[in-house]
């Protein structure tokens, strides 16, 4: 229950901050891999929010 509330407000303070309550815009990114070596193939990606000096990203 803890880790659902977490989750809860990580998803809260990604929306408050999305619509440019804190005044300052917020710049969206996105980023996807796809590559091929001598193992074979692999996908990576992911998403991040970047405002200011301060960036979050989740992912590969």
């Amino acid at each position: 229950m803890k880790i659902l509330r977490v989750g809860l407000l990580v998803v809260a303070g990604f929306s408050l901050a999305a619509c440019g309550a804190d005044g300052e815009p917020i710049q969206p990114t996105m980023n996807a891999n796809i590559g091929v070596g001598s193992s074979g193939t692999y996908v990576g990606g992911g998403i991040g929010l970047r405002t200011g000096g301060l960036g979050i990203y989740f992912g590969r």
